[in-house]
């Protein structure tokens, strides 16, 4: 089952007027001297809308569907923003717009100063207002469900464990995409205690998902949980998380054409606006010989937008409206694979490459024998264009494509930037800094 389901009660489309009050709020989160107190944040959030459609008013347990599924929604925006912002820093995607703000993306060198990472919308390819937006969201939501009771709300524990799981996924890529972080206007956190503060939030969806007799989002959490494990260095944890969940599963962040920011952003940016393309060491990857059907692109013979870089499209994401995957079984073994290690780790990369759809050959010896560094590059295939990459680079320490120094095609040098930088914009209205 999809999370836009939500057992049939609410489609993602009646959402929007409550988002329009939410996102209002939250963008005062970013723009506006705030306080650590909670009482004081409420508050804020139950200032009218322009739409003068009040927080504290929607904030209802008859409004309960509603307010899971626009959370869930605001998690799979910014999902898509980071995956592609992600592969541009990462080296997945090049930059193929003549908007210069988008480059330090490209070329590893953005500043704290820098607005469009920071205060942009999931449309506009921002990241930490998105991701902190979602984080907000879904925690608030979490919050007033733990509040009601079971009689006020049908499937409560389902649905809080479903934003539960989607704070964690919120949090998790602050940890791994952003140097440092803040929650709730906090202090500044390490990648560690963000992680630590991600664990959390799964252990609830866990909790919940149990509770509810859920597996779907059981296994959505584990996933969850088990990566932000395996960024925190706890293999054993990790393992034993990710052992649980089936190889075939998938949970999918859901796209439609009713708004752009419901599209799916990898299609929108690359086959669509032709703003991205895919990076070069992408482009013909085979395993002995064999071409790899993990990544599949296609050279479109022309210029991207930018009439500078050669167009090459994605073909993992067939339209405007196929789901990216928030969490599949196929990452979970890649984590099991990476926490065992040794025979175990080479059986499960091996199983991997034999499943229906894939067909490729086995670990070669010298594959088994550098396995730390088939590990990586088996991920780098298998996790293509879903938001891994980039802290993958940073916690593997893996190099980066093109290396420091580099020239960039529209200007300047590529730099070693490896995770973002809190913004300007969050320290400002941060009482703690």
């Amino acid at each position: 089952m999809t999370p836009s389901t939500l057992q049939g009660r609410t489609p993602r489309a009646m959402g929007a007027a409550y988002r329009l009050a939410r996102h209002v709020a939250a963008a005062a989160l970013l723009t506006l001297p705030l306080v650590a107190c909670s009482d004081e944040i409420d508050q804020l959030l139950s200032a009218e809308s322009p739409a003068r459609l009040s927080e504290s008013g929607l904030l209802q347990p008859s409004n309960a569907a509603l307010l899971v599924a626009s959370s869930v929604a605001d998690l799979e925006c910014a999902l898509g923003s980071y995956i592609v912002a992600g592969g541009l820093a990462a080296g997945e995607l090049v930059d193929a717009t003549q908007t210069a703000s988008r480059w330090s993306y490209d070329r590893r060198e953005v500043l704290p100063t820098d607005a469009h990472y920071s205060t942009f919308s999931c449309e506009g390819l921002g990241v930490y207002t998105p991701i902190n937006t979602a984080r907000h969201t879904n925690d608030q939501a979490t919050k007033k469900l733990e509040e009601w009771t079971d009689q006020q709300v049908a499937n409560r524990q389902r649905f809080i464990a479903t934003t539960a799981a989607m704070a964690g996924y919120a949090t998790l890529y602050l940890g791994e995409g952003f140097c440092s972080a803040t929650i709730n206007v906090g202090p500044e956190l390490t990648s560690d205690q963000v992680f630590d503060s991600a664990v959390v939030r799964f252990t609830k969806a866990i909790t919940a998902a149990t509770a509810a007799n859920d597996q779907n989002v059981l296994n959505l959490a584990r996933v969850g949980r088990a990566r932000a494990y395996l960024d925190r260095g706890n293999k054993a944890a990790a393992a034993a998380d990710a052992g649980g969940v089936p190889v075939s599963f998938v949970y999918n962040a859901e796209h439609n054409t009713l708004s752009t920011r419901r599209q799916n952003r990898v299609f929108t940016q690359n086959n669509q606006g032709l703003a991205v393309t895919i990076a070069a060491p992408y482009r013909n990857l085979t395993v002995q010989g064999v071409a790899d059907p993990r990544v599949r692109i296609t050279n479109a013979n022309r210029l991207a937008s930018d009439q500078v870089n050669p167009l090459y499209t994605q073909n993992k994401y067939g339209s405007l409206t196929a789901p990216t995957p928030i969490a599949t079984g196929i990452e979970a073994q890649l984590i099991l694979a990476e926490a065992q290690g040794g025979a175990s780790g080479i059986s499960i990369l091996n199983a991997l490459r034999a499943r229906a759809g894939v067909a490729l050959p086995p670990l070669t010896a010298a594959e088994e024998a550098a396995f730390a560094t088939t590990l990586a590059e088996e991920r780098n295939r298998e996790l293509f264009l879903q938001g891994n990459r980039w802290y993958d680079l940073k916690r593997l320490n893996l190099p980066q494509v093109p290396a420091a120094g580099t020239p960039y095609a529209k200007g300047g040098t590529y730099g070693n930037q490896r995770c973002w930088p809190l913004p300007d914009a969050e320290k400002l209205a941060n009482p703690n800094f």
